[in-house]
């Protein structure tokens, strides 16, 4: 063998070299085009919608991309979840099977909480009636729902995928089951900020005999910046814990010390660029303005008689109706998003949470108020810019759950909500379960719907608001969601 043939490669030699340069050449030629497309989109019509945050003011008040038709959110959750058989859906074949088993069709591939799997089909003794011209059905147990019935949209085809509260309410709230995703008040917070500087732009109420299940993971800001989590307030007394000053503090000297604090914060903020600093310096200097802005707000004497009748608040009694006057007299004062929280809407059937007094007393403590504060905002001006939510984490089943007494389990499909102002329609009932109310036959809308409608009314694309996170952009809805555009104005 010559020098020549060994120096020189064979023809298969050959093409393995031209293959090997022709793919790794392509590869080299994809990355970049993969790359350059990547950054193209961050320019594009499809590209995120980040808010430009001021860390220094991160609750300067912005405007969104889109049009909006809301400002505002006031979100009233009935934590527990009320009976949508009770309340709004009439199912007279449900009445005249009651004590009979259920069809196998439509107990196939369902699941439930508590359930056994030999329960009964269960009719309310409830009785219904249409009300307004859109001819909405409500039991005796929502007299005053009756004068709102042709201001809201009535959704009866709520969906979710949690059926139990926990979890249920944070998916809920955050469209995710799991703590540690943003709620949907730190969304909007993040997105648009609020309009007064001297009180929380999210806050949060709450009511009945304990707090909800989920406790503050439903009104936190999961990996967004703390500024924009909840912040409760308390319905009696101070409205937040150690807000005022110590005795022998005087203004002057307090500013002394918040300037003093928030001076040695800036310098470790320098020194370690961790941006929750800045949040800390931000709290400071929140609850300084707080001290004189929060007592004002939450003071409801100067409210006329005429409107703590309106409401049904008694005075020096906390509850729910006193809680959705303060969420009127906050939006008025610029706060962006107000949640109330008002539990015990569980209807198993033991002591406590029964389908007769438990759920006449639940009723009873905020079918008033809820139906003061639509009428109240509209005769301000204000509904037309503010969003009202009403409603639970899910439903109850069209079956008995025996306890103490027959109450009802949790059911995932076709509970009812209800919306109002904001760019949705008044007076209009979208939806519809079967005749026996086990699913949503028309009209279904799916937390993550409900989520990308509600973003849509502030002027946001649900799949283009994100936050970027361990090397992920997040949203709200997250790989889901459709604008539920028959019910918007």
């Amino acid at each position: 063998m010559t020098r020549e043939m060994i120096d020189q490669p064979d023809e298969q030699d050959s093409l393995r070299e031209v293959t090997r340069r022709h793919f790794f050449g392509q590869c080299a030629v994809g990355l970049g085009a993969i790359a350059l497309n990547a950054l193209l989109a961050g320019e594009g019509e499809g590209a995120p919608q980040r808010p430009q945050v001021d860390p220094a003011r991160p609750m300067a008040p912005r405007r969104p991309p889109l049009q909006a038709k809301a400002k505002r959110v006031i979100y009233l959750f009935m934590a527990g979840a009320p009976s949508q058989l009770e309340l709004f859906s009439d199912k007279p074949k449900l009445r005249e099977l009651t004590g009979q088993p259920p069809p196998e069709s439509l107990m196939k591939g369902r699941r439930f909480a508590f359930l056994k799997g030999n329960e009964r089909l269960l009719g309310t003794r409830r009785s219904f009636a249409q009300y307004g011209q859109c001819g909405m059905t409500l039991s005796e147990l929502l007299p005053h729902h009756r004068k709102i019935v042709d201001e809201v949209t009535w959704l009866r085809g709520m969906s979710t995928d949690v059926f139990n509260h926990g979890p249920a309410k944070i998916f809920m709230n955050t469209g995710f089951q799991i703590p540690g995703r943003p709620s949907f008040g730190s969304w909007v917070t993040y997105g648009l900020g609020s309009e007064n500087a001297d009180l929380p732009g999210f806050v949060v109420l709450q009511s009945g005999r304990r707090g909800p299940r989920g406790g503050s993971t439903l009104w936190s800001s999961g990996f967004l910046p703390t500024s924009f989590q909840g912040v409760p307030f308390r319905g009696q007394g101070d409205a937040i814990l150690n807000l005022r000053s110590p005795e022998g503090i005087d203004r002057r000297q307090e500013r002394e010390f918040y300037d003093t604090v928030g001076t040695l914060n800036r310098a470790r903020l320098e020194a370690t660029g961790d941006p929750e600093i800045m949040t800390r310096v931000n709290a400071y200097e929140m609850a300084y303005r707080m001290q004189t802005s929060a007592p004002e707000l939450m003071d409801i004497r100067s409210e006329p008689q005429s409107m703590l009748d309106l409401y049904g608040v008694k005075p020096g009694e906390p509850g729910f109706a006193a809680n959705a006057l303060l969420a009127r007299r906050m939006i008025e004062r610029g706060v962006r998003f107000v949640q109330l929280y008002h539990t015990d809407w569980d209807h198993h059937g033991e002591v406590g949470n029964t389908l007769g007094a438990d759920i006449e007393n639940r009723c009873r403590e905020v079918d008033q108020a809820s139906a003061a504060l639509v009428l109240d905002l509209k005769q301000r001006g204000l509904l037309e810019d503010t969003l009202v939510i009403w409603g639970g984490e899910f439903g109850r089943t069209p079956l008995g759950e025996v306890r103490q007494s027959t109450g009802r389990d949790h059911h995932i499909n076709g509970f009812t909500i209800w919306m109002a102002g904001g760019g949705v329609k008044s007076g209009y009932v979208h939806g519809a379960t079967d005749e026996l109310g086990f699913g949503v036959i028309d009209g279904q809308v799916h937390v993550h719907d409900l989520h990308a409608t509600l973003l849509h009314l502030l002027g946001f694309d649900h799949q283009r608001l994100t936050y970027r996170f361990q090397g992920r952009d997040f949203r709200l809805t997250d790989v889901h969601g459709r604008i539920v555009n028959e019910i918007l104005v």
